[in-house]
């Protein structure tokens, strides 16, 4: 069963409440940017994320391929988060993985208490609720599930979901699918930096180690949408992170000083550029500062995998080839769960993301930080 402590989003959201508990109100200095999501989607003006159609990356002719990775390397420098059409997997796949993902969270509260994750003795995969791990002690407007998914040979099958039946049969089909498409963006990145093509994906474990992890994330309708947050404001640690959703809007990029709602694009995977590939590429690559919004009329679920080198047995830096006198190393050494470790600490001391997302000098801040806390650990 879960903790005593735990306490399900979606157990408040049916409750008839309201007004949301106090731990759920986020920060006087964020609310003036959490905009209505469905009025920001129907906007016509504004920056929109980029779309990349990968179909041109298989054409015969090679002048259309270089076109289509320089629009990648575009996107990856300038937003760090890119829309992919025409990406290679099966329509039929994707609409099975999230028929799967909805029956899971359709079913009572009690039942999926059978999964429950214990975050405070280390069991992180199955079914939970975020803990507060700020000063401040605020929760997030969210419920999710959340298992290793590849490799294979890694996964702990019993903690999968039992309901529906073929949870497991997509799942696997849909990761297999994913970690070519990821093989795929690596290549193309790793040449628009000018390496080898396969450079990026070796320097982070290749097939054997390179993981892929899943967190559904369900996000029930919210009394008071102005006040919370479903996913407060942060960079991913990962190396790429893939993501779906049910086609209801929530996901909010900062970009160039001002928060941006990612409009639905459909049959597209949006796919972010983590911390680990910012370092890799020694900050050519940005890791975009983003945010969940939630709304009172549908409830959103998004599937997000992120691509995550081994914990301890890759050592994290630019790769030397992008180091030079001019463009000298921006972070130093340091392991992947020393990155991860460092962000929980930043975060819970100083409150960095909170203190960052309100001026764009100050989103500036939160590069330099990443780098900065680099410096303060030896490998780190």
């Amino acid at each position: 069963m879960a903790p005593a402590l735990a306490l399900r989003v979606e157990s408040l959201a049916t409750s008839g409440i309201q007004s949301i508990p106090k731990e759920y109100v986020r920060p006087e200095e964020e609310l003036s940017n959490m905009a209505n999501v469905f009025e920001e989607e129907k906007k016509k003006e504004g920056p929109q994320v980029p779309t990349i159609d990968l179909k041109e990356m298989e054409s015969e002719d090679e002048e259309v391929r270089e076109k289509c990775r320089e629009k990648l390397n575009k996107a990856a420098e300038e937003w760090g988060v890119m829309y992919l059409v025409n990406h290679g997997i099966p329509n039929e796949v994707i609409n099975r993985l999230k028929k799967a993902g909805e029956t899971f969270f359709s079913l009572p509260i009690e039942e999926k208490e059978k999964y429950a994750n214990d975050q405070g003795s280390g069991k992180i995969q199955g079914y939970g609720s975020k803990l507060a791990n700020n000063v401040s002690g605020q929760l997030e407007w969210e419920d999710y599930f959340f298992h290793l998914a590849f490799p294979e040979d890694k996964r702990d099958l019993s903690i999968w979901p039992k309901t529906p039946s073929d949870y497991i049969e997509v799942t696997t089909e849909y990761t297999r699918h994913l970690r070519g498409l990821t093989t795929k963006i690596l290549r193309a990145l790793s040449l628009c930096l000018g390496v080898e093509e396969d450079r990026l994906e070796k320097k982070v474990g290749g097939m054997e180690d390179l993981l892929l992890q899943l967190k559904i994330n369900y996000y029930p309708i919210c009394p008071q949408p102005e006040l919370a947050l479903g996913v407060e404001a942060h960079t991913d640690v990962s190396l790429l992170t893939f993501l779906l959703h049910n086609m209801v809007p929530g996901l909010q990029l900062f970009y160039e000083g001002k928060w941006v709602i990612a409009k639905c694009v459909p049959n597209s995977i949006l796919v972010h550029i983590g911390d680990t590939l910012e370092i890799l590429s020694n900050g050519k690559y940005k890791s975009i500062l983003h945010r969940g919004l939630v709304n009172k009329e549908k409830v959103r679920i998004s599937w997000a995998v992120f691509c995550e080198p081994p914990k301890d047995k890759i050592i994290l830096k630019p790769l030397p080839e992008l180091v030079t006198e001019t463009e000298p190393a921006k972070f130093p050494p340091r392991t992947f769960a020393q990155h991860i470790q460092q962000k929980i600490f930043r975060k819970t001391k100083e409150g960095l993301i909170r203190n960052t997302i309100q001026e764009e000098p100050q989103t500036i801040e939160h590069k330099q930080t990443l780098q900065e806390d680099s410096a303060k650990c030896v490998p780190q």
